[in-house]
């Protein structure tokens, strides 16, 4: 029964629409079938940052005041810091030299 199974699985040679033939198939350009936004985020907080580092937020605010990475965004008396995967990238290498070099 199994192999009959696999048989017919390899027999069949279904072939996915093409977005010409099929304009409802997304999933071949990779978007979310139930309608969810799976972007990569251009920026991130200091808090997801700090998350993401593995470092505390005062050590982030640190390294992004002496190496200039991050942008601080103000809304009336709220200010946060964000920042880009890049930087992200970038702060990692000077929070673990030692890592980043391996």
């Amino acid at each position: 029964m199994l192999r009959e199974k696999f048989a017919q699985h390899r027999d069949s040679k279904r072939v996915q629409p093409t977005l010409e033939e099929d304009p409802g198939a997304t999933a071949q350009i990779g978007k979310a079938m139930n309608g969810l936004n799976n972007d990569v985020p251009k920026f991130v907080t200091q808090a997801r940052a700090s998350y993401l580092l593995g470092i505390t937020e005062t050590d982030l605010r640190r390294i992004s005041e002496e190496s200039g990475l991050g942008h601080l965004e103000c809304a009336g008396n709220e200010e946060e810091m964000y920042f880009t995967n890049e930087e992200l990238r970038q702060i990692w290498q000077i929070a673990y030299p030692v890592a980043a070099s391996h």
